[in-house]
Formats: structure tokens, sequence, C-alpha cells
């Protein structure tokens, strides 16, 4: 499907105290639960990712909110270099431990502890929704790429038809606290990630926030009827 020109906004609170312990609590288990409850499209989407994004070798990618660095790798295989950014300290330790050669670093994304200019590209997969203000976020994201840099946002979205929109929210609400009862250590934390998912932004509230930070010549690309989008964008 191709990307699809964009133009709405909203707003989440979300303290970082509490999402920083909720992701450290969940990241033993956080890969193989992800894994699951998307039915294997994680793997689908990370591709994605690094599509859209087009990595050259040698150029530096900021992958923020990257977990344990299962997105980096895939983008890493490009023979770029990648800076995994995650606020979760727990989650960064897990992942030096399964990919030593990583770089890896704990960083807010509303205070990014780096200089202007400093990436050829961006992106942040799963993790803007989770931010208490994700419009200062992609005002820092913009401020560390370079002009004419690369911004990839691959989030949850709103299915594209009715039917698929129901089944989403069936799962969401009915399938997926199950299954983190038998697969997580916090199956609590995956309550709240159904709700922030219902609550977030469509394609074109998402393409609009970005539009506000600064960013330019906005696509979004819907990924698995709607439910993922990926938002492309360029820093002027």
């Amino acid at each position: 499907m191709p990307f699809i020109k964009q133009h709405r906004r909203a707003d989440l609170g979300k303290n970082a105290a509490d999402v920083e312990s909720m992701f450290s609590a969940v990241a033993p288990r956080y890969d193989l639960m992800n894994d699951i409850a998307s039915l294997g499209q994680d793997r689908r989407w990370r591709s994605a990712v690094v599509s859209a994004l087009a990595p050259q070798s040698g150029e530096v990618i900021l992958d923020l909110a990257a977990g344990t660095g299962t997105s980096s790798q895939a983008i890493a295989k490009t023979k770029a270099k990648v800076v995994a950014t995650d606020l979760t300290y727990g989650m960064v330790r897990l992942g030096h431990l399964r990919y030593p050669d990583q770089c890896f670093v704990v960083g807010d994304a509303l205070h990014l502890p780096y200089a202007d200019a400093a990436f050829d590209a961006a992106t942040m997969s799963f993790g803007l929704r989770n931010v208490a203000r994700p419009e200062v976020a992609l005002r820092e994201l913009h401020r560390v790429v370079r002009p004419g840099g690369t911004l990839v946002i691959c989030e949850f979205s709103r299915p594209t038809t009715a039917m698929t929109r129901s089944l989403y929210r069936f799962w969401l609400r009915g399938v997926m606290p199950v299954v983190a009862k038998v697969v997580s250590t916090d199956d609590e934390a995956y309550a709240y990630l159904g709700e922030s998912i219902i609550s977030w932004p469509d394609q074109r509230g998402l393409a609009a926030m970005m539009e506000q930070a600064g960013w330019d010549s906005i696509q979004w690309r819907n990924l698995t009827g709607g439910i993922v989008a990926l938002h492309r964008a360029i820093r002027p």
C-alpha cells in the first residue's frame, strides 16, 4: 500500500517514573509477549520501518524507545550505526546483555542527551504514545536529526474498517489480558497498554502532531489493516 499524504491532535498524560517502572517489570518477557500478542506481525512491522528509513551504510540512526534493542538490530543489518535509546534502565541492561556490540543509551524522549543535528535519521516504534508530552518528544527528535534527515514513527493506530476495529478492541480488552496473565510478569501493564492504544490519535491526528512539531513532507502507510501505521517525515 502506498504512503498517504497527510492532516488533528491529541494528548496523553504519562508519568515518566511510572512508565519506567512498568517497562522494567515486563522487560524479561517483553519481546516474547510482543511476538505472541501481535501474532508474529511485529517482525513484519520492524521490516517496514527499515524500508521506510532506507538507511545507508555509515549513517548514524537514533532508535528511540528501542527497548531491548530488537528494532535496532534490524536497522544495524544495513550497516548503519544505530544508537538504541530507551527511558527504561531494565530494558537497556537486558538489551546490552543480549546484544553486547550494540550501542545502548538510557535517555528521556523529552530531554534527549544528544547534540543538535547529531543523527542522519531517527525512528520510534510503539513508544510515542507512552510519553507524557508527545509533541515535545517530536520537537526533540526534530532537534537531533540533521536538516534533510528522515523520521519514521511506527505506532498503533485506527483500523480502516468497522469490523477490524471491533475485532481489534476485542483482542485488546478480551484476549491480550488473558495472554499477558500466562506469558508476562505484569499483566496489569498490558491492560494499561491496551487502553493507551485505544486512546491514541488516529493516522491524521499523529500527522498533525508531527506537522506542529516542525516536520515536513509527512506521509503515512497503514500496516495490518491500520492496526499499525508508519508515519514518515523530513526535517526541513
